[in-house]
C-alpha cells in the first residue's frame, strides 16, 4: 500500500523500535582482521509474510520475464529517527522474499532504480541456481522509496520541470523550481523531512536482522544501495555478515567532482553504446552520439508529446537526456533504448519517455521516483552552492562532458534549497568488519568505477572484484556471479584486484 497525498508515511509518535543514536565522528585507529562469518539460519521471526506471486509477476511484466519463482511480501516497523525526533516515530519498511534457500540475503538497490523489493524479484531470474537453494531474497524497499512509506511532496508541474529542465536555459528556471520543491516538502514533510537518507537506512537493515532473528545480516547492494549497505556494515561491524557491494557511489564529499565523474562515465558509456549499436547494425546507424545530440536540438525547437491527455509527457531535450542516461545503465535493455531513439527521431517519443515515466509517474498504485531520490540525496550530502558557483559549475561540467555533463550537474541545483545536513556525514567503513567484496565496473554511467576504487579504499576490510565491461552492475557477468557465489555460498573470498574481462 502507498500512502495517498503528499507525505511520507505516518505521524510520528513513540517509536515500538529504536535506533542507536547519532553518526559515529571518527573510525577506531587500529585494523582488525576478522574472518568471514558463517552462514547462520534465522531463528524464530514474526514477520508476517504472504504470498505476492501474482501482483510481483505483474511488476516484472509477465511472460518470461516474471519467470516461474513464487514470492512473498511483508511489511515491518522502524524507527523514522527524524533529527528533530531522535530516535522516535515510526515507518514501514516493505519486504519481498524470493528463493528456497533457508538463509537471508537482504538485497538493495539504488535509490533512482527499481524498488528493492522489484529489483530482488528480477535478480532472481539471473542469479545461479546454487545460490538461491543456499539463499533466499529479501528485496527492501528503502524508506521514502516503493511500497516503504513513500516520498510525495513535489507538486507534478514541479517535478516535470526540474526532470525536463533544458540545460540551456541556464540554472535560473531549474533554481526557481527547486525552491518551489523545497518549500513543498519543508511544509508536508514537517519535522520528517531530514529522515530519508542512506544512515537512517542502514538503521532501517538492523531492524530487519533483528526481525529476522539473526545475530549478524548478509546483505547484496547495487549501486547507491551499496553505500546504504556498507553504512550499515560501518555502524555495526560485529553484525555483518557476506557483504557484497556492486557499484558503490563516490564517497567524497566533494559532489561537484563526484557529479564530473558520473557525467564521465556516462559519456563513455554512451560510446560504447554506439559501438555495440554499429555492431548490431541498429537503426541509429554508426553513430549513436550524433543521434543522440541531433535529437535533442530538434526537441529544443519541436517537444514530443506522448499522450494528448492530462497524462502525457511533454519530450523535450532534458528529459529525453535523462530517458537515455537509465537507459544505457541497463545493459540489457540496450537494443530497447536504441529503437526508443528511432521512434523519437521518426516522431513518436512515447518509448523514449517509458524509460523515464517511473521518476514521474503518480497515481494511487505508483509513487513517482523522484520524491524519494530528491529527499535522499539531498539529504545525504552537504553540498549547497549559491547560484553564481551553480552557473560555474554547470558550465565546466557541460564543457568537459557535453551530452550529459549540465544535466548530471542538476542535482547540485536541485539541492541548494535543501535544508542543511546538521548531522556529520557517515563513514563507509570501519575497523572489525569481516571481509566485503566490492565490484567495480569499468565504464559505468551511475557508479564509475573511480568513485568505486576510492570507496573501496575507504572500507579497510574490502576486496576488489574488476569487471572489465560496461554498464550498471556487473552481477550479470559470468565471471563476476561464480565470484560472488562463491564468496556468499561456499565462504571463498576473492583476490583483492581480481579481474574479470568483458
Amino acid at each position: 500500500m502507498i500512502v495517498t497525498g503528499c507525505t511520507a508515511g505516518p505521524s510520528t509518535r513513540p517509536a515500538v523500535v529504536e535506533n542507536d543514536g547519532p553518526p559515529p565522528t571518527q573510525q577506531s585507529a587500529a585494523p582488525q582482521d576478522v574472518p568471514l562469518p558463517e552462514l547462520e539460519e534465522p531463528s524464530a521471526s514474526d514477520i508476517p509474510w504472504g504470498d505476492c506471486t501474482d501482483t510481483t509477476r505483474a511488476r516484472l511484466g509477465g511472460g518470461q520475464a516474471a519467470g516461474s519463482q513464487s514470492f512473498e511480501c511483508a511489511r515491518i516497523t522502524t524507527t523514522l529517527d527524524a533529527p528533530d525526533l531522535p530516535r522516535r516515530g515510526i515507518t514501514r519498511m516493505a519486504l519481498l522474499k524470493v528463493g528456497e534457500g533457508p538463509i537471508p540475503l537482504a538485497v538493495v538497490n539504488d535509490i533512482d532504480g527499481e524498488p528493492g523489493t522489484l529489483y530482488a524479484a528480477r535478480l532472481a531470474q539471473s542469479l545461479p541456481d546454487e545460490l538461491l537453494s543456499r539463499f533466499h531474497l529479501i528485496g527492501v524497499d528503502r524508506r521514502g522509496t516503493g511500497d516503504s512509506d513513500a516520498v510525495r511532496c513535489v507538486p507534478p508541474e514541479t517535478r516535470a520541470a526540474l526532470l525536463g529542465h533544458d540545460p540551456q536555459r541556464g540554472v535560473t528556471p531549474a533554481l526557481d523550481e527547486a525552491r518551489t520543491a523545497g518549500q513543498q516538502c519543508a511544509i508536508n514533510l514537517e519535522e520528517e523531512q531530514g529522515a530519508f537518507d542512506s544512515w537512517r537506512a542502514a538503521g532501517d537493515l538492523d531492524e530487519l536482522r533483528q526481525q529476522l532473528g539473526l545475530e549478524r545480516l548478509n546483505a547484496l547492494g547495487h549501486g547507491e544501495g551499496s553505500k546504504a549497505v556498507a553504512i550499515y556494515g560501518a555502524r555495526y561491524p560485529d553484525r555483518v555478515g557476506r557483504v557484497v557491494l556492486d557499484g558503490v557511489p563516490d564517497p567524497s564529499t566533494d559532489l561537484a567532482s563526484v557529479l564530473d565523474g558520473v557525467a564521465g562515465g556516462a559519456e563513455a558509456t554512451l560510446d560504447a553504446f554506439g559501438e555495440d549499436c554499429a555492431d548490431r547494425d541498429c537503426p541509429l546507424g554508426g553513430d549513436a552520439r550524433g543521434a543522440v545530440t541531433e535529437l535533442t536540438d530538434r526537441l529544443r525547437t519541436s517537444p514530443l508529446r506522448t499522450d494528448e491527455g492530462p497524462d502525457g509527457i511533454v519530450l523535450g531535450p532534458g528529459l529525453a537526456l535523462r530517458a537515455v542516461l537509465d537507459g544505457l545503465a541497463e545493459r540489457q535493455r540496450w537494443p530497447e533504448l536504441a529503437d526508443a531513439l528511432a521512434a523519437a527521431r521518426g516522431g513518436d517519443g512515447a518509448p523514449l519517455a517509458a524509460f523515464v515515466a517511473p521518476a514521474l509517474q503518480d497515481d494511487d498504485l505508483t509513487a513517482p521516483r523522484f520524491d524519494g531520490v530528491l529527499a535522499t540525496r539531498c539529504n545525504d550530502s552537504s553540498a549547497r552552492l549559491p547560484a553564481d558557483q551553480l552557473e560555474q559549475v554547470t558550465g565546466q561540467l557541460g564543457d568537459e562532458h557535453p551530452v550529459f555533463g549540465a544535466v548530471v550537474a542538476q542535482e547540485l541545483t536541485w539541492c541548494s534549497p535543501w535544508p542543511s545536513r546538521r548531522e556529520a556525514l557517515p563513514e563507509i567503513g570501519t575497523d572489525g568488519e569481516p571481509p566485503i567484496v566490492v565490484v567495480s565496473t569499468a565504464t559505468d554511467p551511475v557508479t564509475p568505477e573511480e568513485g568505486t576504487i576510492r570507496a573501496a579504499e575507504q572500507i579497510p576490510s574490502a576486496v576488489r572484484v574488476a569487471w572489465q565491461g560496461t554498464g550498471h552492475g556487473a552481477l550479470g557477468s559470468p565471471c563476476v556471479a561464480e565470484a560472488v557465489r562463491a564468496f556468499l555460498a561456499d565462504g571463498t573470498v576473492p583476490e583483492d584486484g581480481t579481474l574479470c574481462p568483458a
